[in-house]
């Protein structure tokens, strides 16, 4: 590196940029992977088969053209209501900026709970808006208090509601929810429902979005299966969406990723059975995890359960030493202390994952 190199930087990159860590993936190789919630399953060999041959057809010498097609195919697929509107991105952290910057008023706000997926404050920060981060009460609920009060007093143009939340995996209380979202209508705001685990999930806001032009659900289909396909999609009122829908590139999801999409959708069947297992096998750890002495694992509805130990970076290292990774979370928010996540896999993984956590306690 020159010596000029550091002053260059200083000169033109944000101060507020040089000074972050970023986004941290970490090294898997030769692990059991079990920290980013992704799907374990692999497509049966004939569909393997069946899908080269339909990428080998996409005519990657063009632009994809074919973003328009996805976006009703999973628009029919996943019930959007009369009046409502998909749009697509490069999976759902992609949405999230467009929304950042098709939101970004002079003075606006984006509001969410906390602990929460770090992209609503990474991307709102990143765009110039304003951050408001409430916190959750111990049991990882909504402060209903507290959320009223920073509707009312920071008016944000966008309230972000994980559901169900990650990294806690719960969703919450429905009572309070509604009244989170009256509040933000009256005061002219907008509402997403950040659906990444709805495979998994017993809840959604999906059918009632006709009946509250102001909310927005957002999904992904990494969860669903496809992870490396990298897809997302937001639905709202018709009206509201071509409006957020103009910040979008024009080319942000490629033919390839639209194709391998459109595939999916037509052997949905296949992952809607792996979503079983998946949750079968939820519950399963679950129960497994309650006969662990000093083990609390917390309730969930995603493909993932949140547990506290006595010391989770000793745990956190004995587990990946012997060959298992998951998620140490403790440092990202003081309610997640001695916290770790471990996303749901194949039975066999976890019982490899329940091993390890027990010889690693």
């Amino acid at each position: 590196m020159s010596t000029r190199l550091p002053q260059r930087i200083s000169r033109t990159i944000r101060q507020d940029v040089t000074s972050s860590a970023g986004y941290a993936i970490q090294p898997s190789a030769g692990m059991v992977k079990l920290d980013a919630m992704e799907n374990p399953f692999r497509l049966p060999p004939a569909l393997k088969q069946a899908l080269g041959e339909r990428l080998a057809e996409v005519a990657i010498n063009r632009y994809p053209v074919n973003k328009g097609e996805v976006a009703d195919a999973l628009a029919r697929h996943f019930e959007v209501p009369a009046g409502c509107r998909v749009i697509v991105g490069n999976g759902s952290d992609e949405l999230i900026d467009i929304l950042s910057v098709a939101c970004d008023v002079p003075g606006a706000t984006v509001l969410a709970p906390l602990p929460g997926f770090v992209m609503y404050e990474m991307s709102a920060r990143l765009r110039g808006l304003k951050f408001v981060g409430v916190p959750l009460t111990p049991a990882f609920e909504l402060d209903e208090a507290a959320m009223l009060a920073a509707i009312e007093s920071a008016r944000p143009a966008l309230t972000y509601i994980a559901y169900p939340n990650n990294p806690t995996g719960n969703l919450f209380d429905e009572r309070i929810v509604q009244k989170l979202v009256d509040a933000i209508g009256a005061q002219d705001g907008l509402v997403v429902f950040d659906e990444a685990y709805q495979p998994f999930s017993s809840r959604t806001w999906m059918p009632r979005l006709a009946a509250h032009e102001h909310v927005l659900v957002l999904r992904t289909l990494s969860k669903f299966g496809l992870a490396g396909v990298r897809m997302g999609y937001l639905a709202g009122a018709a009206a509201l969406i071509e409006q957020v829908d103009k910040v979008s590139p024009p080319y942000n999801v490629s033919g390839l990723n639209a194709a391998a999409t459109l595939f999916a959708l037509e052997h949905a069947e296949v992952f809607a059975e792996q979503a079983a297992v998946l949750r079968r096998e939820r519950e399963r750890l679950i129960a497994d995890l309650h006969h662990i002495a000093g083990v609390t694992a917390f309730p969930s509805e995603a493909n993932m359960i949140l547990v506290r130990v006595p010391d989770s970076k000793r745990t956190f290292e004995g587990m990946k030493a012997r060959r298992v990774l998951v998620k140490h979370i403790a440092g990202l928010h003081p309610l997640l202390a001695n916290c770790l996540r471990l996303t749901v896999g194949t039975p066999e993984e976890n019982r490899l994952m329940i091993d390890a956590l027990k010889a690693s306690l």
